[in-house]
């Protein structure tokens, strides 16, 4: 299960790196048809513009992966969950006793 998130989130890393460097290099080098007709300063605006718009692309196919993951798959630790309440409580105002209290219960 975690090999398969962290493999997307490398996939979806790597992409939002490689996709606007290679709109880049393909605007610079005139690799589009069309790009040589327009003025350097235009040219740099359009490259710019694609590439955003290329790592937005990105961030939405990667959440749109995560929101397909199943929900039911993914169960919280209790052990974590309850010294994160007592943390919480701690930080609250309720004493030093509330993860002294967790351990006793363990």
């Amino acid at each position: 299960m975690a090999a398969g998130l962290t493999k997307k989130f490398f996939i979806a890393s790597m992409l939002m790196w490689i996709a606007p460097l290679a709109i880049l290099c393909a605007f610079n080098h005139n690799l589009l048809p069309g790009v040589m007709n327009l003025f350097p300063h235009a040219m740099t605006l359009v490259s710019g513009f694609v590439a955003v718009i290329s790592v937005n692309i990105v961030i939405v196919f990667y959440i749109y992966m995560a929101m397909k993951e199943p929900t039911d798959k993914h169960e919280p630790d209790l052990k974590f969950l309850t010294y994160a309440k007592a943390s919480v409580n701690q930080s609250a105002g309720e004493g030093p006793t509330s993860v002294e209290s967790v351990k006793k219960h363990e």
